[in-house]
Protein backbone atom coordinates (compact mmCIF):
# COMPACT_ATOMS: atom_id res chain seq x y z
CA UNK A 1 0.00 0.00 0.00
CA UNK A 2 1.14 3.44 -0.91
CA UNK A 3 2.35 6.30 1.65
CA UNK A 4 0.73 9.41 1.52
CA UNK A 5 3.46 10.83 -0.79
CA UNK A 6 1.39 13.87 -2.34
CA UNK A 7 1.12 17.10 -0.23
CA UNK A 8 -0.49 20.52 -1.86
CA UNK A 9 0.30 23.30 0.16
CA UNK A 10 -2.03 26.73 -0.26
CA UNK A 11 -2.07 30.20 1.66
CA UNK A 12 -2.43 33.72 0.76
CA UNK A 13 -2.04 36.69 3.34
CA UNK A 14 0.67 35.66 6.21
CA UNK A 15 1.44 32.38 4.75
CA UNK A 16 5.00 32.95 4.29
CA UNK A 17 5.96 32.83 7.90
CA UNK A 18 3.86 29.09 8.43
CA UNK A 19 5.99 27.80 4.77
CA UNK A 20 9.33 28.83 6.03
CA UNK A 21 8.60 26.92 9.03
CA UNK A 22 7.27 23.62 7.67
CA UNK A 23 9.82 23.64 4.52
CA UNK A 24 13.00 24.40 6.77
CA UNK A 25 11.42 21.49 8.97
CA UNK A 26 11.19 18.61 6.45
CA UNK A 27 13.94 16.07 6.34
CA UNK A 28 16.30 15.15 2.60
CA UNK A 29 14.65 11.90 2.37
CA UNK A 30 11.11 12.89 2.52
CA UNK A 31 9.14 10.33 0.54
CA UNK A 32 6.41 12.85 -0.59
CA UNK A 33 6.59 15.61 -3.32
CA UNK A 34 5.19 18.77 -2.19
CA UNK A 35 3.36 21.19 -4.50
CA UNK A 36 2.84 25.07 -3.29
CA UNK A 37 0.14 27.87 -4.44
CA UNK A 38 0.55 30.90 -2.97
CA UNK A 39 -1.50 34.03 -3.99
CA UNK A 40 1.20 36.24 -5.95
CA UNK A 41 0.90 38.56 -8.91
CA UNK A 42 1.02 37.50 -12.75
CA UNK A 43 4.46 38.67 -12.84
CA UNK A 44 5.90 37.88 -9.32
CA UNK A 45 9.43 35.86 -9.09
CA UNK A 46 10.18 37.35 -5.04
CA UNK A 47 7.92 34.47 -3.92
CA UNK A 48 10.49 31.51 -5.68
CA UNK A 49 13.29 33.22 -3.81
CA UNK A 50 11.92 33.24 -0.83
CA UNK A 51 10.86 29.43 -1.33
CA UNK A 52 14.16 27.96 -1.92
CA UNK A 53 15.91 30.25 0.49
CA UNK A 54 13.63 28.33 3.10
CA UNK A 55 13.43 24.52 1.81
CA UNK A 56 16.46 23.70 3.71
CA UNK A 57 17.57 20.33 2.28
CA UNK A 58 14.78 19.49 -0.72
CA UNK A 59 15.46 21.22 -3.97
CA UNK A 60 12.77 23.71 -5.26
CA UNK A 61 11.78 23.48 -9.24
CA UNK A 62 9.06 26.31 -10.34
CA UNK A 63 6.45 24.23 -12.10
CA UNK A 64 6.35 23.36 -15.89
CA UNK A 65 4.06 21.98 -18.34
CA UNK A 66 4.94 18.32 -18.22
CA UNK A 67 7.25 17.61 -15.65
CA UNK A 68 7.82 14.48 -14.00
CA UNK A 69 6.35 13.98 -10.22
CA UNK A 70 9.29 13.05 -8.19
CA UNK A 71 9.46 11.93 -4.16
CA UNK A 72 11.68 15.24 -2.37
CA UNK A 73 10.79 17.44 -4.88
CA UNK A 74 9.26 21.38 -4.42
CA UNK A 75 7.04 22.69 -7.11
CA UNK A 76 5.88 26.18 -6.50
CA UNK A 77 3.19 27.32 -8.93
CA UNK A 78 3.99 29.43 -11.79
CA UNK A 79 2.65 33.07 -12.15
CA UNK A 80 -0.48 33.55 -14.03
CA UNK A 81 -1.00 29.53 -14.58
CA UNK A 82 -3.03 26.91 -12.52
CA UNK A 83 -0.77 24.29 -11.04
CA UNK A 84 -2.80 20.72 -11.50
CA UNK A 85 -1.59 17.29 -11.50
CA UNK A 86 -2.55 13.97 -13.50
CA UNK A 87 -1.03 10.79 -12.27
CA UNK A 88 2.62 11.18 -13.12
CA UNK A 89 3.01 14.74 -14.11
CA UNK A 90 2.48 18.62 -13.35
CA UNK A 91 0.48 20.40 -15.90
CA UNK A 92 -0.52 24.27 -16.22
CA UNK A 93 -3.70 25.24 -17.11
CA UNK A 94 -4.91 28.41 -18.44
CA UNK A 95 -8.58 27.80 -17.20
CA UNK A 96 -10.88 30.40 -15.64
CA UNK A 97 -9.48 32.59 -12.54
CA UNK A 98 -11.63 31.22 -9.41
CA UNK A 99 -12.19 33.97 -6.83
CA UNK A 100 -10.28 36.53 -9.11
CA UNK A 101 -6.74 34.44 -8.64
CA UNK A 102 -4.45 31.86 -11.42
CA UNK A 103 -3.29 30.26 -9.51
CA UNK A 104 -6.20 29.11 -7.40
CA UNK A 105 -5.61 26.92 -4.32
CA UNK A 106 -8.44 25.27 -5.01
CA UNK A 107 -7.62 24.47 -8.41
CA UNK A 108 -4.38 22.91 -7.27
CA UNK A 109 -6.39 20.21 -4.25
CA UNK A 110 -9.19 19.80 -6.67
CA UNK A 111 -6.65 18.28 -9.10
CA UNK A 112 -4.82 16.26 -6.26
CA UNK A 113 -7.69 15.14 -4.99
CA UNK A 114 -8.70 13.20 -8.43
CA UNK A 115 -5.57 11.75 -9.40
CA UNK A 116 -3.73 10.53 -6.06
CA UNK A 117 -7.18 10.41 -3.56
CA UNK A 118 -6.07 9.21 -0.26
CA UNK A 119 -2.34 9.66 -0.78
CA UNK A 120 -3.23 13.30 -0.66
CA UNK A 121 -2.23 15.09 2.55
CA UNK A 122 -3.90 18.84 2.16
CA UNK A 123 -2.36 22.06 4.01
CA UNK A 124 -4.08 25.27 4.37
CA UNK A 125 -2.32 27.96 5.65
CA UNK A 126 -2.75 31.58 6.45
CA UNK A 127 -5.26 34.27 4.27
CA UNK A 128 -8.42 36.18 3.77
CA UNK A 129 -11.55 34.99 2.61
CA UNK A 130 -12.31 31.57 1.65
CA UNK A 131 -9.41 30.48 -0.55
CA UNK A 132 -9.13 26.80 -0.26
CA UNK A 133 -11.71 25.89 1.89
CA UNK A 134 -13.37 23.96 -1.35
CA UNK A 135 -10.17 22.05 -2.06
CA UNK A 136 -9.73 20.82 1.04
CA UNK A 137 -13.33 19.29 1.11
CA UNK A 138 -12.46 17.57 -2.43
CA UNK A 139 -9.30 15.98 -1.03
CA UNK A 140 -11.55 15.21 2.29
CA UNK A 141 -14.33 13.41 -0.25
CA UNK A 142 -11.64 11.65 -2.41
CA UNK A 143 -10.56 9.90 1.06
CA UNK A 144 -7.24 12.38 1.85
CA UNK A 145 -5.77 13.81 4.96
CA UNK A 146 -6.39 17.34 5.67
CA UNK A 147 -4.34 19.68 8.05
CA UNK A 148 -4.97 23.79 8.93
CA UNK A 149 -2.90 26.36 10.33
CA UNK A 150 -3.98 26.98 13.89
CA UNK A 151 -6.34 30.27 13.21
CA UNK A 152 -4.84 31.30 16.69
CA UNK A 153 -1.28 30.93 14.80
CA UNK A 154 -2.22 32.47 11.64
CA UNK A 155 -1.50 36.64 10.61
CA UNK A 156 -5.04 36.28 9.09
CA UNK A 157 -7.48 33.11 9.86
CA UNK A 158 -9.87 33.53 7.81
CA UNK A 159 -9.19 30.61 5.60
CA UNK A 160 -8.67 28.76 8.09
CA UNK A 161 -11.40 29.43 9.96
CA UNK A 162 -13.51 28.97 6.96
CA UNK A 163 -12.71 25.57 5.52
CA UNK A 164 -12.73 24.30 9.60
CA UNK A 165 -16.43 25.38 8.96
CA UNK A 166 -16.57 23.81 5.58
CA UNK A 167 -15.20 19.78 5.83
CA UNK A 168 -13.97 17.98 8.21
CA UNK A 169 -10.50 18.79 9.26
CA UNK A 170 -8.30 15.93 10.51
CA UNK A 171 -5.34 18.54 12.41
CA UNK A 172 -5.78 21.88 13.12
CA UNK A 173 -1.54 22.33 13.53
CA UNK A 174 0.55 25.91 14.35
CA UNK A 175 2.78 26.54 11.78
CA UNK A 176 6.31 26.25 14.20
CA UNK A 177 5.13 22.46 14.66
CA UNK A 178 3.56 21.74 11.47
CA UNK A 179 6.60 20.33 9.57
CA UNK A 180 6.80 17.73 12.00
CA UNK A 181 3.45 16.58 11.49
CA UNK A 182 3.72 16.20 7.96
CA UNK A 183 7.26 14.24 8.22
CA UNK A 184 5.45 12.07 10.33
CA UNK A 185 1.78 11.82 7.96
CA UNK A 186 3.50 10.72 4.78
CA UNK A 187 4.99 7.92 6.33
CA UNK A 188 2.26 6.62 6.84
CA UNK A 189 0.06 4.47 4.81
CA UNK A 190 -2.58 5.69 2.36
CA UNK A 191 -6.04 4.86 3.21
CA UNK A 192 -8.54 3.28 0.85
CA UNK A 193 -9.73 4.97 -2.48
CA UNK A 194 -13.02 6.56 -2.47
CA UNK A 195 -15.45 7.29 -5.36
CA UNK A 196 -14.26 10.27 -7.34
CA UNK A 197 -17.60 13.00 -7.43
CA UNK A 198 -18.00 13.94 -10.88
CA UNK A 199 -18.57 17.46 -9.98
CA UNK A 200 -14.27 17.41 -8.93
CA UNK A 201 -13.27 15.87 -12.63
CA UNK A 202 -15.23 18.66 -14.23
CA UNK A 203 -14.10 21.44 -12.22
CA UNK A 204 -10.82 20.21 -12.41
CA UNK A 205 -11.18 20.20 -16.76
CA UNK A 206 -12.06 23.88 -16.23
CA UNK A 207 -8.78 25.11 -14.22
CA UNK A 208 -6.63 23.02 -17.20
CA UNK A 209 -9.05 25.61 -19.71
CA UNK A 210 -11.48 23.10 -21.25
CA UNK A 211 -15.09 24.69 -21.95
CA UNK A 212 -17.77 24.46 -20.02
CA UNK A 213 -20.86 24.65 -21.68
CA UNK A 214 -24.29 25.02 -20.53
CA UNK A 215 -25.31 22.22 -20.37
CA UNK A 216 -22.54 20.82 -18.05
CA UNK A 217 -22.48 23.72 -15.29
CA UNK A 218 -26.25 22.71 -15.41
CA UNK A 219 -24.90 19.52 -13.97
CA UNK A 220 -23.33 21.19 -11.68
CA UNK A 221 -25.46 24.62 -10.44
CA UNK A 222 -28.42 26.85 -10.64
CA UNK A 223 -28.87 29.67 -12.40
CA UNK A 224 -29.24 32.46 -9.76
CA UNK A 225 -30.07 36.46 -10.08
CA UNK A 226 -26.36 37.27 -9.90
CA UNK A 227 -23.41 38.65 -12.24
CA UNK A 228 -20.26 37.38 -12.65
CA UNK A 229 -18.14 40.48 -11.84
CA UNK A 230 -15.28 38.74 -14.22
CA UNK A 231 -17.18 38.41 -17.27
CA UNK A 232 -20.57 39.90 -16.72
CA UNK A 233 -22.18 36.50 -17.61
CA UNK A 234 -24.71 34.98 -15.37
CA UNK A 235 -23.93 33.20 -12.14
CA UNK A 236 -25.26 29.42 -10.45
CA UNK A 237 -24.75 28.36 -7.05
CA UNK A 238 -22.79 25.37 -6.85
CA UNK A 239 -25.43 22.16 -5.68
CA UNK A 240 -24.91 21.11 -2.22
CA UNK A 241 -21.28 22.00 -1.60
CA UNK A 242 -19.83 23.74 0.83
CA UNK A 243 -18.51 26.76 1.13
CA UNK A 244 -21.14 28.34 -1.14
CA UNK A 245 -19.66 28.67 -4.71
CA UNK A 246 -20.50 29.79 -8.09
CA UNK A 247 -19.62 29.55 -11.34
CA UNK A 248 -20.42 31.54 -14.81
CA UNK A 249 -20.69 29.74 -18.44
CA UNK A 250 -17.20 30.80 -18.97
CA UNK A 251 -15.86 29.24 -16.02
CA UNK A 252 -14.78 31.86 -13.30
CA UNK A 253 -15.62 30.55 -9.59
CA UNK A 254 -16.31 32.48 -6.82
CA UNK A 255 -17.06 31.76 -3.22
CA UNK A 256 -20.05 33.44 -1.49
CA UNK A 257 -17.69 36.03 0.59
CA UNK A 258 -15.08 36.89 -2.54
CA UNK A 259 -17.88 37.83 -4.84
CA UNK A 260 -19.59 39.63 -1.36
CA UNK A 261 -16.31 41.60 -1.55
CA UNK A 262 -15.63 42.18 -5.27
CA UNK A 263 -19.72 43.78 -5.30
CA UNK A 264 -19.02 45.82 -2.70
CA UNK A 265 -15.72 47.31 -4.68
CA UNK A 266 -18.14 47.82 -7.61
CA UNK A 267 -21.23 49.42 -5.34
CA UNK A 268 -18.94 51.75 -3.82
CA UNK A 269 -17.72 52.35 -7.37
CA UNK A 270 -21.04 52.81 -8.81
CA UNK A 271 -22.02 55.64 -6.08
CA UNK A 272 -18.95 57.48 -6.82
CA UNK A 273 -19.45 57.73 -10.66
CA UNK A 274 -23.25 58.60 -9.66
CA UNK A 275 -22.40 61.38 -7.10
CA UNK A 276 -20.01 62.69 -10.11
CA UNK A 277 -22.71 62.84 -12.53
CA UNK A 278 -25.29 64.18 -10.29
CA UNK A 279 -22.75 66.93 -9.53
CA UNK A 280 -22.03 67.94 -12.73
CA UNK A 281 -25.95 68.01 -13.86
CA UNK A 282 -26.25 70.57 -10.49
CA UNK A 283 -23.77 72.73 -11.84
CA UNK A 284 -24.92 72.44 -15.90
CA UNK A 285 -28.72 73.13 -14.38
CA UNK A 286 -26.98 75.96 -12.24
CA UNK A 287 -25.31 77.70 -15.56
CA UNK A 288 -28.75 77.61 -17.22
CA UNK A 289 -30.57 78.87 -14.35
CA UNK A 290 -27.65 82.16 -14.49
CA UNK A 291 -28.66 82.17 -18.42
CA UNK A 292 -31.60 82.35 -18.10
CA UNK A 293 -31.80 85.39 -15.74
CA UNK A 294 -29.32 86.94 -17.48
CA UNK A 295 -31.53 86.65 -20.70
CA UNK A 296 -34.98 88.23 -18.77
CA UNK A 297 -36.91 84.20 -18.38
CA UNK A 298 -37.50 84.82 -15.37
CA UNK A 299 -39.80 81.71 -14.81
CA UNK A 300 -37.28 78.90 -16.59
CA UNK A 301 -34.44 80.83 -14.46
CA UNK A 302 -36.89 79.56 -11.23
CA UNK A 303 -37.30 76.06 -12.78
CA UNK A 304 -33.77 75.45 -13.13
CA UNK A 305 -32.76 76.72 -10.05
CA UNK A 306 -35.07 73.92 -8.37
CA UNK A 307 -33.71 71.14 -10.28
CA UNK A 308 -30.14 72.52 -9.41
CA UNK A 309 -31.03 72.36 -5.61
CA UNK A 310 -33.46 68.70 -5.49
CA UNK A 311 -29.75 67.27 -7.68
CA UNK A 312 -27.88 68.83 -4.96
CA UNK A 313 -29.88 67.08 -2.47
CA UNK A 314 -29.23 63.94 -4.24
CA UNK A 315 -25.79 64.47 -4.39
CA UNK A 316 -25.41 65.11 -0.63
CA UNK A 317 -27.58 61.85 -0.05
CA UNK A 318 -24.71 59.57 -2.13
CA UNK A 319 -22.24 61.37 -0.60
CA UNK A 320 -23.57 60.23 2.53
CA UNK A 321 -24.04 56.96 1.44
CA UNK A 322 -20.39 56.57 0.33
CA UNK A 323 -18.93 57.50 3.72
CA UNK A 324 -21.19 55.18 5.37
CA UNK A 325 -19.72 52.49 3.45
CA UNK A 326 -16.54 53.77 4.68
CA UNK A 327 -16.87 53.73 7.72
CA UNK A 328 -19.97 51.60 8.71
CA UNK A 329 -21.07 51.53 12.53
CA UNK A 330 -19.66 48.82 15.04
CA UNK A 331 -22.43 46.93 16.50
CA UNK A 332 -22.67 46.50 20.23
CA UNK A 333 -22.44 42.73 20.95
CA UNK A 334 -25.75 41.86 22.78
CA UNK A 335 -24.83 40.57 26.18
Amino acid sequence: MSNRDIIVIGGSAGATPPLKQILGRLPADLPAAIFIVLHIPAQGIGILSTVVRSAGKLPVRQAENGMKIEAGQIYLAAPDHHLLLSEHHVFLGRGPRENMVRPAIDALFRSAALHHGPRVIGVLLSGLLSDGAAGLNAIKRCGGTTVVQDPRDAIADEMPRRALEATTIDLCVPGAGMGDVLSELVREPAGAALPIPPEIRLEVEIAAGDRIGSDSLALLADPVALTCPGCGGVLSEMKEVRPMRFRCQVGHAYTADALAKEQEGRVDEALRVALRIIEERAELVQRMARDGRRSGRLAVAEIYEERAAEYREYADMIRRVVLHSLDPPVRKQEA
